[in-house]
């Protein structure tokens, strides 16, 4: 007989069923089940209604957590500020890329066609979008001075043909590459 878990406690059984229902939402979408989530965490069904007080909420709670930072903070640190700029920049593209396509195929799956107001318009969202433009300014470094525009503007490009460049829909289906979007924020398009 296998030794039984440790019992937990009501804030880590939410997150634990949070972290579940997000990854079979990915799958999923709405049509995620009760019955599917309590499966995935080895619990019973009843279990998901003693955490949570709907399937709703969960699922909420689960978008809601799509939308925060997760480790997205620790790998813009991790870009080596010894490379080039270009090469930390296409580092920097490939890492916002994959979290504007998971959060894009997500939004798809639930139907959403922009991020819920709460998460968007909110106090919070206004202050991780500061964190996030310092944090992009410091991969940028010391090399802000080879820029030809302030380095607020430069972020702003650069974040904004970034989220066009990764949209299936925005993009015609022609998603732009790490390497094409800074050099087009680098060197433009025209004839040097």
């Amino acid at each position: 007989m296998s030794p039984r878990a440790r019992p937990m406690s009501p804030e880590e059984r939410r997150a634990a069923l949070t972290d579940v229902t997000l990854r079979l939402l990915r799958v999923h979408g709405r049509d995620v089940t009760t019955r599917q989530i309590a499966e995935a965490a080895g619990i019973a069904e009843g279990t998901v209604f003693r955490a949570f007080a709907s399937k709703d909420d969960l699922l909420d709670a689960a978008i809601s957590r799509a939308f925060e930072p997760g480790d997205l903070v620790v790998r813009i640190e991790e870009i080596d500020p010894a490379l080039p700029l270009r090469d930390r920049l296409v580092v920097l593209a490939s890492i916002l890329q994959q979290r504007f396509r998971a959060t894009f195929d997500l939004m798809q799956k639930m139907g959403l066609v922009r991020p819920p107001g709460h998460l968007h318009d909110s106090a919070g969202a206004a202050a991780w979008r500061a964190r996030l433009e310092e944090l992009l300014g410091g991969v940028v470094g010391d090399d802000a001075d080879q820029l030809a525009v302030p380095l607020d503007h430069f972020i702003h490009v650069f974040r904004l043909l970034t989220f066009a460049g990764s949209h299936e829909h925005i993009a015609d289906g022609r998603l732009l590459t790490p390497d094409e979007i800074v050099d087009t924020v680098l060197h433009g398009l025209g004839r040097t």
